[in-house]
């Protein structure tokens, strides 16, 4: 009696292809990407596919185990979900993350709603957000094929610099371990050809992110731009493999193209005006949180009839579209488009004040780093080799450091007396650190303030006391170096906050950063 069919009324869908076989297919699909990803990158990022595509199987498995359920994890959906998400992750990610997001995709994003098919959202992707909100400083931590960090290329591309799109699309740059746009579009074709996956969700999530890219992203349709823009950030991930899933898609062609567009006008939107290269998850994880809307709205014919939902007690199905809605549907609408409108007009009202109070928090830090000056003057030689940087990542030893601006300290009468140089960093604990570094005459560190810190209180916040800051005062080094087990009683060395290694460590990179362009700008332009 326990392996009774189901008995459900019709109408009945029949698909040629079993669970089983569509997850290997979708394995194989991916397998490309794992190739190029693991070559690229080398040992550490195998070792990320393996942990995560184990954990994934080893959670469901003994989920099943503990909830006497039948065993699921042998239909290759937890190593699908391990796979994918181990692509979306950094080459460098510490091995426990892999295995902490394969555990929420599966334990918390898919069995405990029910296992495969009753889960709302992607488990990959909910284990991938998952860890950008919980280890966000760990998981935007890239390396090039060669080791050295930098910052991504759509990060770049964003800033104003030149990208190499050949790069991008072959995946031999910056980035996850799936970023070879090739190979991910040769599997996701495949899964195309196979009829496996469908071609109205993906396409029209290209269409639409280009569509919107090309009209707001202010270089028109260029056709190198736009490959820029959709080689990188996980559009074409996110558009074969990730809104394709089944479980998470409308079920009607109309309701996959409405979804579709959707999702890729999110992609366009985020990318262009959320300020972060890294938010496809984000777009895909909003789409299937409207698939039951689009459902319930585009029905296809040949299933029978449907009452919609009714709104009133005239909302039958000959009323017109706008009584059929349903009220909360219009309530919270109204509500999302006052609260969009308001934050927008504060926002706009807002903005210049705020540029304002940040200009004027950059130029007070000036002072305090260089108290002797009057006033600060620019250099056209600093502006060019800062230009010429492209808001790339400075160096290859200084960790994700940007030189925002450099200026010549004057005082009264016209005599330099030094140089404060703007610098962030984006290895703090929790985001961005910005600070000004000062250097007087001789090239000694005056030294730094914060003008952006978002750290921990109590602990990473703790860089902006003088007990730390102070340590730089005065030095004449080329270069500082970390000490984590405190007392230190030579001038390069930097006494760490205890708790807050990272932080401190970012910092000392920031100021090493600055004294590095100074010594090889404006020492070596002299």
């Amino acid at each position: 009696m326990n392996n009774m069919l189901n008995i459900s009324s019709s109408p009945h869908t029949r698909d040629k292809w079993s669970t089983n076989f569509i997850m290997r297919a979708v394995l194989v699909a991916l397998l490309p990407a794992t190739v190029v990803g693991v070559i690229n990158y080398g040992l550490h990022a195998l070792l990320v596919v393996l942990l995560s595509v184990a954990s994934a199987v080893l959670s469901e498995f003994a989920f099943d185990k503990l909830c006497h359920k039948p065993d699921t994890w042998k239909d290759g959906s937890a190593a699908v979900t391990g796979l994918l998400l181990a692509l979306c992750l950094s080459p460098r990610v510490p091995l426990p993350l892999p295995v902490l997001g394969s555990m929420f995709a599966i334990l918390v994003a898919k069995c405990c709603f029910g296992g495969l098919g009753k889960n709302f959202i992607n488990p990959a992707l909910a284990g991938r957000c998952f860890l950008l909100i919980s280890f966000g400083s760990a998981m935007s931590s890239y390396a090039v094929v060669d080791g050295v960090t930098t910052a991504t290329p759509v990060a770049t591309l964003l800033a104003g610099g030149s990208v190499d799109v050949t790069k991008m699309f072959l995946g031999t740059t910056t980035g996850v371990i799936g970023s070879s746009a090739l190979a991910l579009l040769v599997g996701g074709l495949f899964l195309w050809a196979m009829d496996i996956i469908h071609g109205q969700i993906c396409f029209s999530v290209l269409g639409m992110f280009t569509l919107v890219i090309g009209l707001f992203g202010g270089q028109g349709f260029k056709p190198e731009y736009l490959l820029a823009h959709i080689s990188g950030g996980g559009v074409v991930m996110a558009a074969f493999f990730m809104a394709t899933d089944y479980v998470t898609s409308p079920a009607t062609p109309l309701g996959q193209m409405v979804y579709g567009m959707l999702i890729g006008l999110l992609g366009g939107i985020f990318r262009l005006f959320s300020g972060t290269a890294d938010s496809f998850s984000y777009c895909v994880i909003t789409g299937n949180l409207f698939v039951p809307l689009i459902d319930h709205y585009i029905i296809s014919k040949p299933f029978a009839y449907r009452r919609s939902a009714k709104r009133g007690r005239d909302a039958g199905p000959g009323a017109p579209f706008y009584k059929r809605i349903p009220r909360p549907v219009i309530v919270l609408t109204a509500i999302a488009l006052i609260a969009g409108l308001a934050l927008s007009g504060v926002y706009a009202m807002t903005k210049q004040t705020i540029d304002d109070q940040k200009r004027a928090a950059q130029a007070a830090s000036y002072l305090v780093v260089c108290p002797e000056a009057d006033h600060f003057d620019t250099d056209e030689a600093l502006d060019k080799a800062i230009a010429g940087l492209n808001g790339a990542v400075y160096g290859t030893d200084f960790g994700r450091v940007t030189i925002n601006e450099a200026f010549v300290a004057k005082d009264a009468e016209g005599n330099t007396v030094g140089h404060a140089i703007s610098v962030t960093t984006g290895d703090g604990f929790d985001g961005n650190v910005t600070l000004a570094v000062g250097l007087n005459a001789e090239g000694a560190v005056n030294g730094i303030a914060f003008t952006e810190l978002h750290e921990t209180p109590g602990m990473g916040m703790r860089v902006d006391e003088d007990e730390f800051k102070g340590q730089f005062s005065g030095k004449s080094v080329s270069r500082f170096t970390l000490n984590k087990a405190g007392g230190s009683t030579e001038d390069d060395q930097i006494d760490t906050v205890s708790g807050a290694s990272t932080t401190s460590g970012a910092v000392v990179n920031a100021v090493n950063a600055a004294l590095d362009f100074y010594n090889n700008t404006v020492k070596g332009g002299a």
